[in-house]
C-alpha cells in the first residue's frame, strides 16, 4: 500500500496491538463458575439493548480462545489488550473462582507461546451484579473490593503478565452508566454517577498501590496504568463566549475530571463549581487524593472522535443524536445538560461519530504540553464501526475502516514528530462483538464474525494493519543494518 503510514519510521520499541473486552467477546455467561455481571442483568431489561441482544454467547471466545490467538499471531500483533471479568474471577463478589482464573492463565500462556505480549485490563465494565445490588460504584466499599479482586488476579497471573491497566474508560462506567442510563447499570442519578467517578478513582489508586507492592516484594517487573477515553471539546464558534463556556464544561467533565486527580492529585476547581449541587466534593475523604495520585508507568488513551460543542440549542431541523434504543435517558453531563453537539459536516461512522484524524494528533500533543509529569502514552483503542458487506468472494472490503485506521495511525506519527511520547497503538477491535447497548448491530472488528456460526474472516482492514506492522518492522530492520 502507498499510504503515508507505511513510509513512516516508527520507534524501535513501538507496540502494535489490538484490543477486546471480556463481556463483549467471551460468551459462556454462566459457565465455568461465572455469575451475572451488570451487563448480563442490564441486557435482560426490556428495551435496554438493541434487538434484545445479550452477551450470553457473544462471539464464543471462551471456547475459541486458541483459534483467536492464532489469528492474532497471523496478523503479526506485538500485544493483545484483553480484560479479565470480575464476575468470572469473583462471581457474586464473594470468593475467588479458580476455574475462572484458569481460563485467563491459559490465555496468557497461549499468548506468550505465540510471542504476543499480554496487556491486562482489570475493569472493562463488568461489575458483579451482586455488588451493584449493594450500591455498585456509588458505594465506597466497592473500591476496596476492587483492590481485593486485583490481588486475586495478580496472584494467578503476576508471574507472567507485566502490563496492567486498572480501568478502561471510567467515564463510560460512571457517567454513561449511572447518569445517562445508556450503559449498565442503566441509572439516571447524577449524584450516584459522580460518586462512581470518585470511587473508581479511589479503586485505581488502591489497586496500583497493591499491585506495585506485590511486584516489588517478589522482585517482578510491572508496568501499571489506566486507560481514559479523551476528547477535544471544540467550541462550535470559537468567537462565541457561550460556545467557549460549553467547551470548557465538557473538557472538565470528559477530560480533566479524570486526568487531574490521577496526575495532579486534585479535582479541577471549575469542575467542582459546575457540579456543586451533586455532592462530588463531599465524597472526597482525607487522604483520598493522595491515594488516587499513585505514580503510574503509562497512560492509555482511547480516542474515536472529537466533540464539537455549543452552549446553544441545536438548530431547527438538525438530526437527533443516534441512539441504540428508545429507552428514556438523560444527558450524562451533570450540571451541563444544556450543552449540544452540532454537526460540523465531517464524515461520520456508523455510530454517527465524526471522523477527524487530526484531532488525535492535537489531543496527544496537548497532553504532553499540559501535564509535565505525563507518563508515556499508548493509544489503547481507536477504530470505527461501519456497515460491512460480505462480497461474493467471501471477503469484506471495508474501505472506510481501512482508511480510518491508517489515517489515525498516521496522525499518531504526526504527534510523535511534534514531541508526543506515544509508544504503541491498539486497534479496536480485533473481533466484531457485543457492542454494549447496540448489541450486535454495530461492527467494529477488523475480523468479521458470523454470529450464527462464529466463523472468523479477516477484513481488508486486518490485512492492511498486518501489512503496516510488517512494513514497520522491515523498515526498522533496514535502518538497524544501515546504522
Amino acid at each position: 500500500m502507498n499510504h503515508a503510514s507505511f513510509r513512516r519510521n516508527w520507534p524501535a520499541d513501538f507496540i502494535w496491538g489490538s484490543a477486546t473486552a471480556a463481556a463483549q467477546i467471551e460468551g459462556a455467561a454462566h459457565e465455568g463458575g461465572k455469575e451475572d455481571s451488570i451487563w448480563d442483568a442490564f441486557a435482560r431489561v426490556p428495551g435496554a439493548v438493541a434487538g434484545g441482544d445479550t452477551p450470553d454467547r457473544a462471539v464464543d471466545h471462551y471456547h475459541r480462545m486458541p483459534e483467536d490467538v492464532a489469528l492474532m499471531r497471523s496478523l503479526g500483533l506485538d500485544s493483545y489488550r484483553f480484560s479479565t471479568s470480575w464476575a468470572r474471577v469473583v462471581p457474586g463478589g464473594r470468593t475467588v473462582n479458580r476455574e475462572g482464573l484458569d481460563f485467563y492463565s491459559r490465555l496468557v500462556d497461549e499468548l506468550l507461546g505465540a510471542g504476543i505480549l499480554p496487556w491486562l485490563t482489570l475493569y472493562h465494565w463488568d461489575l458483579p451484579q451482586a455488588l451493584q445490588e449493594q450500591g455498585g460504584w456509588a458505594n465506597r466499599d466497592t473500591a476496596f473490593r476492587f483492590a481485593e479482586y486485583a490481588d486475586a488476579v495478580y496472584a494467578a497471573l503476576g508471574d507472567r503478565v507485566t502490563h496492567w491497566t486498572t480501568f478502561n474508560e471510567p467515564l463510560c462506567s460512571s457517567l454513561i452508566g449511572y447518569v445517562g442510563g445508556e450503559h449498565a447499570p442503566g441509572l439516571n442519578d447524577p449524584e450516584a454517577g459522580l460518586a462512581a467517578v470518585h470511587h473508581q478513582h479511589l479503586a485505581h489508586g488502591l489497586a496500583v498501590e497493591r499491585l506495585r507492592g506485590l511486584a516489588d516484594a517478589s522482585g517482578r517487573d510491572i508496568r501499571l496504568g489506566i486507560t481514559l477515553n479523551l476528547t477535544n471539546a471544540v467550541p462550535n464558534d470559537p468567537a462565541d463566549p457561550v460556545d467557549l463556556e460549553a467547551a470548557r464544561r465538557i473538557d472538565a467533565l470528559w477530560n480533566r475530571m479524570y486526568l487531574e486527580p490521577l496526575l495532579l492529585g486534585s479535582y479541577p476547581s471549575d469542575l467542582l463549581a459546575d457540579v456543586r449541587e451533586f455532592g462530588l466534593d463531599s465524597r472526597v475523604l482525607p487522604g483520598d487524593l493522595e491515594q488516587i495520585a499513585q505514580p503510574i508507568d503509562f497512560l492509555g488513551v482511547n480516542h474515536y472522535h472529537d466533540d464539537n460543542v455549543s452552549g446553544h440549542p441545536l438548530p431547527a431541523g438538525a438530526a437527533p443524536s443516534l441512539r441504540p434504543t428508545d429507552r428514556p435517558g438523560r444527558s450524562p453531563f451533570p450540571g451541563s445538560e444544556h450543552v449540544s453537539m452540532p454537526s460540523r459536516g465531517l464524515p461520520r461512522t456508523a455510530m454517527d461519530w465524526e471522523v477527524n484524524p487530526a484531532g488525535l494528533t492535537r489531543l496527544l500533543v496537548r497532553l504532553g504540553a499540559e501535564y509535565p509529569n505525563l507518563p508515556p502514552l499508548y493509544v489503547t483503542e481507536n477504530g470505527a464501526a461501519y456497515d460491512d458487506d460480505v462480497s461474493d468472494d467471501g471477503a469484506v472490503h471495508d474501505v472506510e475502516r481501512t482508511g480510518y485506521v491508517l489515517d489515525h495511525v498516521d496522525a499518531i506519527a504526526e504527534a510523535i514528530e511534534q514531541g508526543a511520547d506515544v509508544r504503541g497503538y491498539f486497534v479496536w477491535s480485533l473481533l466484531d462483538n457485543f457492542e454494549w447497548a447496540w448489541g450486535y448491530e454495530k461492527r467494529f472488528g477488523i475480523v468479521r464474525v458470523d454470529y450464527d456460526t462464529f466463523e472468523r474472516t479477516p477484513k481488508d482492514s486486518a490485512h492492511a494493519f498486518a501489512a503496516l506492522i510488517a512494513q514497520s518492522k522491515r523498515r526498522l530492520a533496514a535502518t538497524t543494518i544501515v546504522g
